[in-house]
This record gives structure tokens, sequence and C-alpha cells, in this order.
């Protein structure tokens, strides 16, 4: 039986969670944040730094993911997180996708992105 393995980057944790679990090629990624700057344009970018460091410590890429759900504090940032989103999945498949504005975000944040990924799954023949 395969156990569940925690993937961690290093990055702070705010809360009783792991920041990604995998069990065999599965991989799941809590919600991820990032509050060093103060504007949509930084936090997304400093979000998907953070998916980026998790997926290669799981071994994986954001070629691998098959499911990605975008928390936004504001239905006006939609625009501008999918720009930001679209250049850094460059050549990638793009997973499926679900964005929410919601009322608040931990800590402030003005996004989190939650993912799922399949590894190796992204790889072409």
């Amino acid at each position: 039986m395969e156990r569940k393995l925690r993937i961690d980057a290093g990055s702070k944790s705010f809360a009783p969670y792991s920041p990604g679990i995998s069990v065999r090629d599965h991989i799941w990624l809590s919600g991820q944040i990032d509050i060093t700057g103060s504007d949509i344009e930084t936090q997304t970018r400093g979000t998907l730094a953070k998916i980026d460091d998790l997926l290669e410590a799981a071994n994986s890429s954001k070629k691998d993911l098959v499911r990605v759900t975008v928390l936004m504090s504001d239905i006006s940032f939609y625009s501008k997180i999918n720009e930001i989103y679209g250049d850094w999945l460059g050549d990638s498949l793009p997973p499926s996708r679900a964005a929410y504005a919601v009322r608040d975000l931990p800590l402030g944040a003005l996004v989190e992105i939650v993912c799922e990924a399949f590894r190796g799954s992204g790889v072409s023949d």
C-alpha cells in the first residue's frame, strides 16, 4: 500500500496543513498565497512561483497539472490573473480550471491557487 507523502518546499505555513500531499503519482497542493507584494500582479506571480517550487519538490512540473482552482478577492482581478497565468503555463496543455471571487482570503491575500497534478502526465512522446 502506498503512503501519502508530504510535499514541502520550505515556505512558512500559516496553519496546520501540508503544503502538498502525494500518493503514488497523484499530487494535491493546498491553496497557495503570496503576500510579499500588495498588488495582484506581484501576488499572482509569487503564488505561481510557490506552485513551481512545490511541484519541483514532488518531482513534477506545471505540465502535469490536471486541475486548478483560482480564488480571488475581487472579480475585477480576473483578466490580470488570466494574463499572468496564461504566460506562466507557456506551452503546457492548460489544465481544467475554476475561478471564483470570494469575500476574503487568508492573511489579506488577493489571490489563492489550489492545484492537482499527476506526475509524468504532461510528458509527451
